[in-house]
């Protein structure tokens, strides 16, 4: 009795060894037959720096000064620069310019005080002693050529302050260059892509991103930088030569390419 149930027992394992091994072949080749990758693909990628320069030429002309009066009251030195700014507002129309170009950029009135010390008490002390006035107008205009005639018109009308002269760029001209230096800082960056990827037996296929640098136009040096002031005396002196002159600027673009094999 012992002997059967040992051969029954030795039976069924057997039986159960042959069966794990039939369900391990039969999955194996559903496996095998699987494409398995070790790792995923990666997105191969061509960081560039396009730059683009360009020389450009002024197209407008930026001039402020007026006319700066003291009194021994307020109304009186409104009234006097009042006077005098129609004169030199009249004297620059005379020379040209339209009064569409011509604008007001700062006007103030301010007391002014002396200041002494006290004899008896030795503190010192602040007296009023009349107010400033101070109008400032600003042109600007397309007649570049027309900037000595411009100073001297408004200096001999009666004007004692010219605080800025500056050739700059219209804003439709300043538009137009920043579209295409942008679209040149671009290509640039294209092409010198595409020159690294020749020997590399690699091609562009996309663009993963694009990154503009701010585009500016340099601060143009002024003729006069700070303020300049002017007596009767100096009013009959020669002509202002005022000169023009080019200016670089320059842009770049960051692009990154999508790049694959030839």
């Amino acid at each position: 009795m012992m002997k059967n149930s040992t051969r029954l027992i030795a039976a069924i394992t057997a039986v159960m060894v042959v069966s794990i091994t039939m369900s391990t072949l039969s999955v194996a080749p559903n496996v095998d037959a699987e494409e398995v990758t070790a790792f995923p693909s990666r997105e191969k990628t061509i960081s560039v720096t396009g730059t683009a320069t360009s020389s450009f030429e002024p197209d407008q002309l930026n001039i402020s000064f007026g006319v700066e009066t003291q009194e021994e009251t307020a109304k009186e030195s409104l009234d006097a620069n009042s006077v005098a700014m129609d004169k030199v507002v009249s004297a620059i129309m005379g020379a040209g310019i339209p009064e569409s170009d011509i604008g007001t950029s700062s006007f103030n009135i301010r007391p002014v005080y002396d200041s002494y010390e006290d004899k008896e008490t030795g503190r010192w002390t602040q007296e009023l002693i009349g107010y400033r006035v101070s109008n400032i107008v600003t042109v600007e205009t397309s007649k570049i050529d027309s900037a000595a005639d411009i100073i001297d018109s408004g200096v001999n009308a009666g004007a004692n302050r010219v605080d800025n002269v500056y050739f700059s760029l219209s804003p439709a001209t300043h538009q137009k260059l920043k579209d295409d230096l942008l679209e040149s800082a671009v290509l640039n960056a294209k092409s010198r892509a595409n020159k690294a990827l020749g020997p590399l037996d690699h091609q562009i296929i996309g663009v993963k991103s694009v990154s503009l640098d701010e585009f500016a136009i340099p601060y143009p040096t002024p003729v006069f930088s700070q303020r300049a002031s002017f007596d009767m005396a100096e009013s009959a002196r020669a002509p202002t030569p005022i000169f023009s002159s080019e200016q670089d600027v320059s842009t770049r673009a960051h692009v990154v390419f999508i790049i694959g094999s030839n």
